[in-house]
Formats: C-alpha cells, structure tokens, sequence
C-alpha cells in the first residue's frame, strides 16, 4: 500500500467523468488498498478515485468502522431531503451547506467483480452522493446553496452532523 496524492479543487481532473471498472484486478485492488490508506492518513470518511488522480468509478467509505468499497456505483433509488454542512479532503478548509436525499439505495459491485445492493441514510448518505458526484465531476461547492465562513457556525453543524451519527448506531 501507498499513499497517494489529493487532487486539489483547483485541478481539472476533478472535472472530468470518471469511466467504468471493468476490470477486476491486482491493479483495482492496488487503488483500493491505496485508497483506503490515504483516506485514514487526511482524515476522510470518503475518497472517489478523481482525488487520487484516476478517472475510474470507484469510491471508499468509511460507516460505522466499516471499509465498505464501492466499483461502478449507481444511486438506484432516492427519498425525502436533508441539507448538512459538507467538506471534501480536496478543497480543505472550505464548508457549504449542501442539499441530499435522506434516503438512497445504491447499487455496486466489489472488489472480487461481486454486485450488491445497499441502503444507506443520514450522514452514510450524503457521504455516498458527495463521492458519486466526484465520479461524475461535480463538487460540493457547485452544488452547495452557503458557504460556512463562520467558525462557529461550523463548529455546531459539525458537532449537530456528529449527534446525528451517533444517535444512528444506537
């Protein structure tokens, strides 16, 4: 495993739809593993592959001290709205609120070229939409309707985004 570089806001790789796996590989299993590392070393909960440089569907999450893996990822269904304070390892420092459904089922595939369905809210949700948008070369701060400039503005999103995720594994 290694490191690997984050893609910044201001890179054009960010910008650009990524393309499917269709390859399961020594190489995806690389990307993977890489992934994961350089999330757990900036402090991500999410990391799209366009972050590391590489314009392949794939995205890492982090829910609940689980890694789950997501190839080929396909919101297939969408309920209610929920509006959170959203930041990204590729524009660090920068806040906005931004819109996501509540609810979403997505469809995926593993590392082993296994597909999966799973349903995701609250938090996992936005987390899941925010690193799809990535895969697609939307950012958070083209969809967001605020900046949060305010400290403590931010600071109690934050900690109101982090009661949310407790109170959900309970």
């Amino acid at each position: 495993m290694a490191l690997r570089r984050v893609v910044t806001i201001e890179e054009d790789t960010l910008r650009k739809k990524s393309r499917e796996v269709t390859v399961f590989d020594d190489k995806l299993w690389v990307l993977l593993d890489d992934m994961q590392q350089t999330m757990d070393k900036f402090g991500g909960v999410g990391l799209a592959a366009p972050q590391v440089g590489i314009l392949r569907r794939v995205i890492v999450i982090e829910n609940d001290d689980e890694m789950i893996e997501f190839i080929n990822p396909l919101i297939t269904s969408m309920k209610g709205k929920q509006r959170e304070v959203e930041g990204c390892l590729s524009s660090p420092g920068e806040w906005w609120y931004v819109e996501r459904p509540e609810q979403i089922r997505v469809r995926a595939w593993n590392r082993h070229g296994k597909e999966f369905n799973i349903d995701a809210d609250g938090v996992f949700a936005i987390t899941i939409c925010h690193e799809i948008d990535h895969l697609n070369g939307i950012l958070f701060t083209d969809i967001g309707d605020e900046r949060v400039e305010d400290e403590e503005e931010l600071e109690k999103a934050k900690r109101q985004r982090n009661r949310k995720r407790k109170k959900k594994r309970r």
